[in-house]
């Protein structure tokens, strides 16, 4: 397993939890929800590439 991915996911995952808290607490709960959203979306398409492969595997190795 690559650890430079789950190091990604996890920086982004960190970031983004100071901002929804930041933001909680200044009162743009709105905002908040938002930059939460995105932070799914930006984890999603890094781990893109990686899903597809193993569905690619996945169907080598069962030949479907």
């Amino acid at each position: 397993m690559e650890v430079d991915l789950i190091l990604k996911v996890a920086g982004v995952a960190m970031i983004i939890t100071v901002l929804c808290q930041i933001m909680s607490k200044s009162g743009r709960d709105e905002q908040s929800t938002l930059v939460s959203i995105a932070g799914m979306v930006v984890i999603l398409i890094l781990i893109a590439e990686k899903v597809g492969t193993l569905l690619a595997t996945l169907k080598g190795v069962f030949g479907i």
